[in-house]
Parts: structure tokens; C-alpha cells; sequence
């Protein structure tokens, strides 16, 4: 997409309304964050952002570039459709895999975006848990797909797509609900909901955990499900816990269903990455993953 980097840099600040979350999500450096915000407000010779503490929040002339930022966006992403177009990339078939938690949260949107811009491309989809779409790209039966998790194949391409936060979440209301804070240790005393064995998600809990020297074997796991429609719907009716993608609650702690626990001294955060074989590319999958960039976060 061609605009300015430092635009991209405001709009992600302003959406997250924090400076660590957009330099995780745009794979760069918290100074490299406040140097580009810094410079746009030199340039637009006006304060975008009110900081207080650890927190920020938009001035009046932020939440104005805010809104502008948005339409800019999505006039770029119109430019770039018809220039597509004119290179005849815009008929064919693709079949596109993700794992759970994309399949569930992020791309819903994005596939109906797509087929409404492209509607002479023939999609299939397909989900499952990371080890199930990876075997399926390793047997060419998808061309491209995002996943989550740690595990890499030397048969396979990745490239990032997107950063997601992996958070604690309990059943608001509840007696874990009102532990605003714990400390690592305090986690093995809650009773758990995890995802299914195969899971990307589940492979960064552990890794994440690994990091504070807790094994899988220490926690108080009373169940596992294989999405996380399945999980949320058992927080609900349970005094637990779990482990799940920020995408993926945002509605609940909206409406005030899910509570957030913070792990003292711990934060939990994924690249969702796309995967192809090696060598096995086309205009199309190239078309898909440029989509795909530019529509992720754009409201």
C-alpha cells in the first residue's frame, strides 16, 4: 500500500491506544513508534495524543486524522483493486486454509470483503487447528493459509500477518473476576479451560508459561475444547478460566460477560502468520495476502 508509514503508525496507536501493542503489531520497535507519532505531530504542528502515565488517549485533532486515517485506508485498498484489475488477476481458484482462531474471528470479514471485490474468484475454505492446516498445505490440498503458533516446517514459507495478545479471562462477576492482578503462582490454583492438543494457541500458553517456569503438568486443567466459540460458552457457566485470543472476546468484554485477569510480570502475544510451500506461488496468493494486509484492522 502506498502511503505514508507514519499514518499506518498513528492508526494503529489510535486503535490500541498503546504504544507496546502497536510496535508488537507492526513488527517495529516502541521508539520507533514514538518517533514516527512525534514526527507527525511536528509535521501537522498539533498534539495528537494526551498522555498520562501509561496511558494514552486521542485529543480532538486525533480523533479528526482518526476518522480521515480511516477513509484513507480504505481509498487506498479501492486504488489497488482496480489496479489489479487491469492486470487480469481478479478470475480463478483459490483454496485458502486457516487455523481456529483466524477462521473464527479475523476472517469471516476479510473472505466477505474479498469475494465482494473479487467476485469472479472461486474460494474454498477450509479450518482446523494448526497441525491440521500446516498437513494440509505440506499435501498441496490449500494454497495459502494463516495460522497461529510457534511451530515452524522447513517445507513451508511463513510471513507475518498479524500480532494478537493472548489474555486470561474468567466469567465476570465471579469470585476469579474480582483478582484484577495475579501473580504467575496464583495461576496453578484456577481451574483452566484450554484448547485441544494441536492447538497454536495452546503451543504459546505453554511456551508463554515456560517462561515464568511453569510446566503444563503444574496447572489445574479442568477441561479441554477444540474452538473458542466452545470455551467462552463454558467460562459462562463455570467458575474457570482460559486462556484466549483478545479478537476473539472483544464483543463479551464489551458487554461486560467476560472479565480480563492480568498475570503480574506477563504478557502473552502471537504472530498470526501466513503459510505456503516453498517455491509454490501465483498472482492470486499474492493478491489474497496484499488483501488480506490492507482489510485485517481496518473497522
Amino acid at each position: 500500500m502506498i502511503f505514508d508509514f507514519r499514518l499506518k503508525v498513528f492508526y494503529t496507536v489510535a486503535q490500541r491506544l498503546s504504544f507496546t501493542k502497536a510496535a508488537n503489531e507492526l513488527f517495529i520497535t516502541q521508539p520507533a513508534v514514538t518517533k514516527h507519532i512525534k514526527e507527525l505531530e511536528q509535521q501537522l504542528n498539533i498534539q495528537l495524543f494526551k498522555r498520562n502515565g501509561n496511558n494514552i488517549t486521542l485529543t480532538a485533532a486525533g480523533k479528526i486524522l482518526m476518522q480521515y486515517a480511516e477513509k484513507i485506508f480504505h481509498t487506498y485498498t479501492d486504488l489497488e483493486t482496480e489496479l489489479a484489475q487491469l492486470n487480469n488477476v481478479e478470475a480463478g481458484t483459490l483454496h485458502i486454509g486457516a487455523s481456529t482462531t483466524v477462521a473464527q474471528t479475523i476472517l469471516p470479514k476479510i473472505l466477505a470483503l474479498f469475494k465482494k471485490t473479487y467476485p469472479e474468484i472461486i474460494f474454498n475454505f477450509i479450518q482446523g487447528n494448526t497441525d491440521y492446516i500446516s498437513q494440509l498445505i505440506l499435501d498441496e490440498k490449500i494454497d495459502i493459509a494463516i495460522v497461529e503458533g510457534a511451530a515452524h516446517s522447513p517445507q513451508l514459507a511463513y510471513s507475518p500477518f498479524a500480532k494478537d495478545e493472548v489474555v486470561l479471562v474468567t466469567r465476570a462477576n465471579n469470585k476469579l473476576s474480582k483478582k484484577a492482578e495475579i501473580t504467575p503462582r496464583q495461576l496453578l490454583d484456577i481451574p483452566l479451560v484450554l484448547r485441544e492438543a494441536g492447538s497454536g494457541t495452546l503451543d504459546v500458553i505453554f511456551n508463554a508459561l515456560a517462561s515464568v517456569q511453569i510446566m503444563p503438568k503444574d496447572l489445574n486443567i479442568e477441561i479441554q475444547l477444540e474452538s473458542s466459540i466452545a470455551i467462552k460458552q463454558y467460562l459462562l457457566y463455570s467458575d474457570t478460566a482460559a486462556f484466549l485470543s483478545i479478537q476473539s472476546v472483544l464483543s463479551e468484554l464489551k458487554y461486560h460477560e467476560l472479565s480480563i485477569i492480568d498475570i503480574k510480570g506477563m504478557e502473552i502475544f502471537r504472530t498470526f502468520q501466513f503459510i505456503q510451500l516453498h517455491g509454490k506461488n501465483s498472482r492470486l496468493i499474492d493478491l489474497f495476502k496484499r488483501f488480506c494486509l490492507t482489510n485485517h484492522n481496518i473497522k
